[in-house]
């Protein structure tokens, strides 16, 4: 089941401008229910983001989860293709590419199964980057510690198992 986007921005515009029930919205923001009461209490200030602006919800899908409190609230389908990732290169800032050597030996502590495009594909680093470190003949190799790439942004954990999935089934 697919999250809107900004979660907490959209369960506060839901909670001062619908008359949902906590549990419809904290169901459909993949959040605590208690995190929307505190919300709708004013305990946790934020600006809230339409998700009917957003392109997330209609109208009438609010409309007919007020009228009967059993129903869930469900994302457009074009929402979720609007903003999924596209396939190919990805801009990874200045600052992160240093993390790349750390996210290689992680994975290969981790995952040693992956092959080497697996791991191209999903750090984003060059053949000859994972070859050095393997080797141990990087440049920089005292000072690469294994670090997650998933907590370092560079993939997620759904693009790890689908690589595992990959290599399992080949």
């Amino acid at each position: 089941m697919a999250t809107p986007l900004m979660p907490k921005a959209t369960a506060a515009w839901l909670v001062d401008n619908t008359t949902l029930s906590f549990e419809q919205i904290a169901n459909f923001c993949h959040l605590h229910v208690l995190e929307v009461q505190a919300m709708a209490d004013g305990d946790i200030n934020m600006l809230g983001i339409s998700p009917i602006a957003q392109g997330q919800l209609a109208q009438e899908e609010i409309d007919r989860c007020q009228e009967d409190s059993t129903l869930s609230l469900t994302l457009l389908g074009e929402a979720n293709e609007k903003y999924r990732r596209t396939p190919g290169a990805r801009y990874v800032p200045i600052a992160k590419r240093q993390d790349k050597p750390d996210a290689v030996v992680w994975l290969l502590r981790h995952h040693g199964e992956l092959t080497d495009s697996q791991i191209i594909k999903l750090v984003g680093t060059t053949k000859n980057t994972i070859e050095k470190i393997r080797t141990r003949n990087h440049w920089n190799i005292q000072n690469i510690h294994p670090r997650s790439p998933i907590e370092m942004g560079l993939c997620t954990q759904e693009e790890i198992d689908m690589e595992m999935v990959k290599h399992r089934t080949a």
